[in-house]
């Protein structure tokens, strides 16, 4: 006889929201993909929809108890795709909002995508650290994991194609700030006292 797990009610009412929102993401993702004009920007929009969608089946199943000996969502291998990001601004424009656009542009589309893992980072993050049951607290810390890879997969490519340019500070300012921090002093040997 199956019984029910049993969860805390606020890290069950997290995780079905966690999977409710992840629901909402793999049929975004689905729209973006169709408006998406660069064959680069579909390929890791297809590829990070998979990822979703992973992430999706593994929530329903711990919901439904049978999270058990299902293997946790897999990390994206290190990214060899791009070159080292590129620091600095060269010539950066930023074309002006269409209110009343039908379709999105490749610019919007990987910004979006960008901005949505970068807030499922946290948000997942923020759940973990609710939630008392170590599968779900890990379930949840996994997909913030699983966010801020693929933001930065999703910043990588549009650095690439100066869509997301990173400003540098001076050389001069950077070496005064970092000469303005210390290091930290070793602490004392700890002695504990006891009363006789």
């Amino acid at each position: 006889m199956h019984t029910q797990q049993r969860f805390a009610a606020h890290e069950f009412l997290e995780t079905q929201e966690a999977v409710r929102t992840k629901a909402a993401h793999i049929e975004l993702y689905g729209v973006l993909f169709s408006m998406a004009q660069d064959t680069h920007l579909k390929d890791i929009l297809f590829n990070q929809q998979r990822r979703m969608i992973e992430g999706y089946n593994f929530g329903v199943q711990l919901l439904q108890g049978r999270g058990i000996a299902v293997p946790a969502p897999p990390h994206t291998p290190e990214l060899r795709v791009y070159e080292q990001p590129q620091i600095g601004l060269q010539q950066p424009s930023l074309p002006a909002p269409n209110p009343n656009a039908t379709t999105l542009s490749d610019v919007s589309i990987s910004t979006i995508a960008l901005n949505l893992h970068k807030t499922g980072s946290a948000v997942s993050m923020l759940w973990a650290n609710e939630c008392v049951e170590p599968q779900i607290r890990q379930y949840h810390a996994t997909s913030a994991n699983i966010c801020q890879e693929m933001a930065f997969e999703m910043f990588q490519y549009m650095n690439y194609k100066g869509y997301y340019q990173a400003p540098q500070l001076a050389d001069h300012t950077m070496r005064t700030m970092i000469g303005a921090v210390q290091p930290a002093q070793q602490q004392q040997p700890y002695q504990t006292h006891f009363n006789h």
